[in-house]
């Protein structure tokens, strides 16, 4: 960061351990957390409390003009691949509020540029933007699709993934170069795997790990955004 310049400020909503801020914050962002459940782990200032309910408190107080860009993963088990497919064929679960709509509706009213995340499903968003742990050099797929709200960027190009994932299927085991950050269990990696795969290495809870995007993802992002729209803001 050059001397003299102020780094841009960014909300995350749903900030769960913090895998997105943490991208974040390498691209040379101050940020601030929100998640309705105690974080001890997340590494930023957070405020426990309902993501929606902070929001709505920021904007108006016109607090939310101390932000350049928002960040929110609402929960997503509702239209998750996982739910809709093997698991709701199942009749397995339970019914999931899916918060991504009022999310988009309360972004829309701050006036400020956004990017919502949700994994691969049916998630009602836009897919502007689609990520893979391979396009980083990851150990992991996961790829993620972000809707970007006020500002745009080019897609970067898939990279082939390289083989398969680690782990049992149908009680046969198949190695592969990638480890499952998901469930327990079945040939899925240890902690210290999960860590190392995903690039998170300030939580050790496997929850966490299987919930959080890699910071590599929010990293490119954030670099972008400031390129494309924060000129004379040095990262």
């Amino acid at each position: 960061m050059g001397r003299g310049r102020l780094r841009p400020r960014l909300l995350d909503l749903f900030s769960c351990a913090g895998g997105a801020a943490m991208g974040y914050a390498r691209a040379g962002f101050v940020v601030d957390g929100v998640d309705i459940a105690d974080r001890p782990n997340y590494p930023f200032p957070r405020h426990r409390g309902d993501a929606l309910e902070r929001l709505a408190a920021l904007i108006l107080s016109g607090d939310i003009e101390r932000y350049a860009l928002v960040h929110a993963s609402p929960p997503c088990q509702d239209k998750c691949a996982l739910t809709v497919g093997t698991n709701r064929s199942q009749g397995w679960g339970g019914t999931h509020e899916d918060l991504v709509a009022p999310t988009r509706d309360l972004l829309d009213k701050t006036g400020l540029a956004y990017v919502i995340e949700q994994p691969n499903g049916r998630a009602e968003i836009r897919k502007d933007l689609t990520l893979c742990g391979e396009m980083f050099g990851l150990r992991v797929i996961r790829h993620r699709n972000f809707e970007l709200g006020g500002w745009t960027v080019e897609q970067p190009a898939h990279v082939p993934h390289r083989g398969r994932v680690r782990g049992y299927r149908h009680g046969r085991f198949y190695d592969g170069p990638y480890v499952a950050a998901y469930g327990n269990g079945g040939g899925k990696p240890s902690i210290q795997e999960l860590q190392a795969a995903m690039g998170i290495t300030w939580t050790d809870v496997r929850e966490e790990l299987t919930e959080a995007i890699p910071p590599a993802y929010t990293e490119w992002i954030g670099h972008a955004f400031i390129a494309s729209n924060m000129r004379g803001v040095a990262a």
